[in-house]
């Protein structure tokens, strides 16, 4: 009999609720098929708990993730909130969790599968061959940066400040060197060292650690031209690390390759094996309740958790394998449906992934 996992669940707004009920029938699935042993418990974050609790961050929340060996997040936030005071955003709740957690890394995956080239915006032979890693820094820089308003010669300004240190930046890349080793052993540090000092302090920290990992080779890109070079020759990248705020953009460009946001799993980890997994999609209130979302980024998060946190790698291989056999045999929700009235429901689609999996 297998150790008992213990799982804190979130599934926060909107379409959240609709595809972690999808990624807990995976879960299920997985404790059927090779006798894994999870243990799951619910807390409430972002909007809803702002509406319940006063706060998108409930201490009771933060106690069940503590106490589970990792968290699997739907997605939070929506306009209802969206001019609430900023200790009453749900993204303040994002935040406040992951520096909480000591979350320092967000992995985002991207990979085009084959039969899901005619998704994207980009013609077919771009694609060919793109698996890519994002490696962010998620606990330093400008969002985390002291935010105050002042008045000006011309009227007020506002100011975000950008702020690093060595030992952080030195975590982040040493990570991302192993992850590298473990792939094509090729690594991408991305800053915007011509004009910012806490790039330039980026790029030293890189510098000084890329020695001890021969085997990588390195090169470093300026922002602004690996947001071109995504769309102009995606699958030269392997590995690619870089600061918080680069990073959450770039991922985001880098989701859009795939065909679809609902495609894209994460993990955001801090030291040792606790992890905390979401889909890099956000909370489309405009859908939530219709059935149509895409559960897809949602299951391979749970992938991404048995790969990277329990060290399950047979399972994380049956999810991956049963949704690229999914995807293979046609079937598609409707953001990733070129025939729209052809689409699969969420329920559907992650039906079809379980019946798939195989031990």
């Amino acid at each position: 009999m297998s150790e008992v996992k213990k799982i804190a669940v979130i599934a926060g707004d909107g379409i959240g609720p609709e595809v972690v009920g999808e990624a807990l029938k995976v879960l299920k699935k997985t404790e059927e098929l090779f006798g894994y042993q999870f243990e799951t418990e619910h807390g409430l974050f972002g909007g809803i708990a702002i509406d319940e609790k006063g706060t998108p961050l409930p201490q009771e929340t933060l106690d069940i993730c503590k106490s589970a060996d990792a968290v699997l997040l739907g997605a939070v936030g929506g306009p209802k909130w969206d001019n609430n005071p900023k200790e009453l955003r749900p993204e303040t709740g994002l935040l406040g969790i992951r520096k909480a957690l000591g979350l320092f890394s967000n992995i985002r995956p991207a990979t085009v599968f084959d039969c899901l080239k005619e998704a994207s915006t980009l013609k077919p032979e771009v694609l060919e061959g793109t698996d890519l890693i994002v490696v962010r820094e998620l606990t330093g820089g400008i969002y985390f940066g002291e935010k105050f308003r002042r008045e000006g010669a011309n009227g007020q300004e506002a100011v975000d400040t950008c702020v690093y240190n060595v030992q952080e930046v030195e975590r982040i890349v040493r990570q991302a060197f192993e992850i590298a080793m473990t792939r094509s052993k090729r690594l991408a540090s991305v800053d915007k060292a011509n004009v910012l000092e806490t790039s330039r302090l980026w790029r030293e920290v890189v510098n000084r650690i890329a020695p001890e990992y021969p085997e990588v080779e390195l090169e470093h890109v300026l922002v602004d031209n690996c947001a071109m070079q995504l769309l102009r020759r995606p699958s030269s990248f392997d590995v690619i690390v870089t600061e918080n705020m680069f990073g959450d953009i770039l991922s985001d460009e880098a989701a859009m390759l795939t065909g679809s946001i609902g495609m894209l799993s994460s993990a955001s980890l801090g030291e040792g094996s606790f992890g905390l997994y979401e889909p890099v999609h956000g909370s489309a209130p405009d859908i939530a309740g219709q059935g149509i979302s895409n559960p897809i980024a949602t299951i391979l998060s749970v992938a991404l958790m048995f790969r990277l946190t329990f060290g399950y790698a047979e399972a994380a291989d049956s999810i991956e394998k049963a949704v690229k056999e999914v995807l293979d045999a046609g079937h598609r929700t409707s953001d990733i449906a070129v025939d729209k009235s052809k689409a699969v429901s969420t329920t559907q689609m992650g039906d079809l992934i379980i019946a798939a999996m195989k031990k």
